[in-house]
């Protein structure tokens, strides 16, 4: 893909009216274009085979199948497709379920057009955003002990860092000089150590718990 192809996007909401008003925000962002738009979750999976997105845009609250279930079965499907929950609501249930299910980012719909383009474009690259009400959530969720021991190595601190940094398994393996392999490992064995089952909630641990330096 060139740097000037824009950025393929779906749209997932039962509402009418929030389609027709992210449609229009992606119609004058040059690098976003709208390819499809879904308004249930069943609906969204035949489009995505259809019109193959980059980035999906997807409410979690709708009849039929739910937003959840709906970015399951993409991530298995497309595992190259990125999703972003964007929804009216913050309970933790929610933002644990849909990004074990594989979302990328949890956005509130209140969330500016700046914020959502630049959301949309580091989905893109692999890079999470996660709204701070979603962030909270998901501490709330894992009730930490203060003096939680989490065994750590050095290397593992290292990459934690650039994990908060935003950086994707490739960049890490570039920054710290060492094999694509070995970063993914590293990663893995942090997650088993935070004891947390995706990137987004490691960092909103690491964070909260000042394990970085910010």
């Amino acid at each position: 893909m060139s740097g000037t192809d824009p950025i393929r996007v779906m749209l997932v909401d039962d509402h009418g009216m929030v389609r027709r008003g992210l449609a229009a925000f992606l119609k004058v962002t040059q690098d976003l274009e709208l390819v499809s738009e879904a308004s249930s979750g069943r609906d969204a999976i035949a489009l995505c085979e259809q019109t193959r997105p980059h980035v999906v845009l997807m409410d979690l609250i709708m009849p039929g199948m739910d937003g959840t279930e709906a970015t399951r079965i993409i991530r298995e499907r497309w595992p190259e497709v990125q999703v972003i929950a964007l929804t009216s609501f913050q309970e933790k249930e929610l933002v644990q379920k849909v990004l074990q299910a594989g979302a990328i980012g949890y956005l509130l719909k209140n969330v500016s057009a700046n914020d959502l383009a630049a959301a949309i474009r580091a989905a893109h690259t692999g890079r999470s955003t996660l709204a701070p009400e979603a962030v909270q959530a998901l501490l709330q969720a894992k009730e930490l002990p203060a003096d939680q021991i989490y065994g750590l190595t050095d290397r593992e601190y290292e990459v934690l860092a650039l994990l908060v940094e935003g950086l994707t398994n490739p960049e890490i393996a570039e920054r710290l000089s060492i094999s694509r392999s070995t970063a993914k490992a590293h990663v893995s064995h942090i997650l088993g150590k935070l004891d947390v089952s995706n990137r987004a909630e490691a960092v909103a641990i690491a964070v909260q718990k000042g394990l970085v330096k910010m």
